[in-house]
């Protein structure tokens, strides 16, 4: 039989015995009528029905909570609760002897109500602020000079790093510049992940490993943000996906991920994601239609007349009747601006080039002053030299 299904029957037998004894002592159950003596059957058996209802959640419920958060809890977690637990029990201790000086039950129940509450704040004061703390003694700026001030700001948010945002790269240019606010939390499987595709057989696999370990030393080093590498797993859940998902809602933090996949699994299950590319979409330079921009092109494009070029944050752009100028920079007007989900598309027209001086002067005619064939009336006259006859006739004009 169910642990749990025990605890309820022995709860409602409580229940219903506590009821029981209470009647009986204000009430004399020997003058009762038939129907008041129902009555007090009925209180009985209601009392059984709410003490099978709600016993697991005064015993087995807070006691499997309990003991799935200190399972799941990093290293720093337990650390910091325990020395909140301290002070907590400590100041409830001192403030427990002026407490119990009071008349009657007061002096008797303040005190321990007093020392929980205590020891409540003093956990959860050194979870939420154990960052700040121990900048401030001293122990939180290891492995660099980061700053607790982002993580006290941000009121102890986390964000969970997925594989995919390690190995992009991106994180640590981001992380640098100060708009993440949070702590960047690595489970210690993603870790175990990236070390994984850093030691692969393939080539590029190992390459791509190998940074995103890079990636991760950079964000210890130069991060704004905390960084914690933490302990935390779920081991019903199969696959990385799935953990931090869990995890996630477990937590009530947020995935930072490139990953399409992840990105709607999360969001279907109602967990913030942040996504770094569309972070870099929306972060790219504004082009309207109709404005002339330079642009080097640099390939041809599938049509015979096209070419294609890239802006510095990686939009193509096709131009029409770009192709003869392949390899040179060329000024054009931008004719359509396409904004899909895979990112952003630019199609222009290449402007005319200007006519150089010399080419003006080639195609000038060489007799200036006559315009298709015929002399120009406008043009002032200019007699025809004089040639000598040999034979001694008359001059010949």
């Amino acid at each position: 039989m169910n642990v749990e299904i025990v605890l309820r029957f022995i709860g409602g037998i409580l229940a219903g015995t506590t009821i029981f004894q209470v009647l009986t002592n204000y009430a004399d159950l020997s003058r009762f009528t038939s129907f008041e003596i129902w009555m007090v059957y009925g209180a009985c058996s209601l009392s059984f029905l709410l003490g099978y209802i709600m016993i697991p959640y005064l015993t087995t419920r807070p006691f499997f909570w309990l003991r799935y958060r200190i399972f799941h809890a990093s290293a720093s977690d337990v650390l910091a609760g325990g020395i909140g637990l301290t002070f907590g029990l400590l100041s409830g201790a001192l403030i427990s002897v002026p407490l119990s000086f009071l008349p009657s039950e007061y002096g008797r129940v303040l005190p321990l109500l007093a020392t929980g509450v205590l020891a409540y704040f003093g956990i959860m004061t050194m979870l939420l602020h154990k960052q700040g703390i121990l900048a401030v003694a001293g122990f939180g700026n290891r492995g660099g000079s980061r700053s607790a001030a982002p993580a006290e700001g941000s009121g102890g948010r986390r964000l969970l790093l997925d594989t995919s945002t390690i190995i992009d790269g991106r994180i640590a240019d981001i992380a640098r510049t100060g708009f993440l606010g949070g702590i960047l939390v690595i489970p210690r499987f993603v870790l175990e992940e990236v070390q994984h595709i850093a030691d692969s057989a393939d080539a590029m696999r190992r390459n791509r490993g190998r940074r995103a370990l890079e990636v991760l030393n950079t964000l210890q080093k130069d991060s704004t943000c905390p960084v914690e590498i933490s302990d935390v797993d779920d081991t019903s859940a199969i696959g990385v996906d799935n953990k931090l998902v869990r995890i996630a809602q477990t937590l009530r933090c947020s995935i930072i991920t490139n990953d399409y996949n992840l990105n709607h699994v999360a969001q279907l299950q109602g967990i913030e994601v942040l996504n770094v590319n569309l972070l870099a979409n929306a972060v790219r330079s504004v082009i309207l239609q109709g404005e002339d921009i330079a642009i080097r092109l640099i390939q041809e494009g599938k049509e015979p007349t096209q070419g294609v070029g890239y802006l510095d944050d990686g939009t193509m752009i096709v131009v029409e009747n770009g192709r003869p100028f392949v390899g040179q920079t060329v000024e054009v007007t931008v004719t359509k601006v396409l904004q899909t989900a895979a990112g952003r598309m630019i199609f222009a027209r290449a402007k005319a080039p200007p006519r150089r001086p010399d080419e003006e002067d080639s195609e000038r005619s060489p007799f200036e002053g006559e315009v298709s064939g015929r002399p120009d009336p406008a043009a002032p006259f200019q007699p025809e030299p004089f040639i000598p006859n040999p034979r001694g006739t008359r001059p010949v004009r």
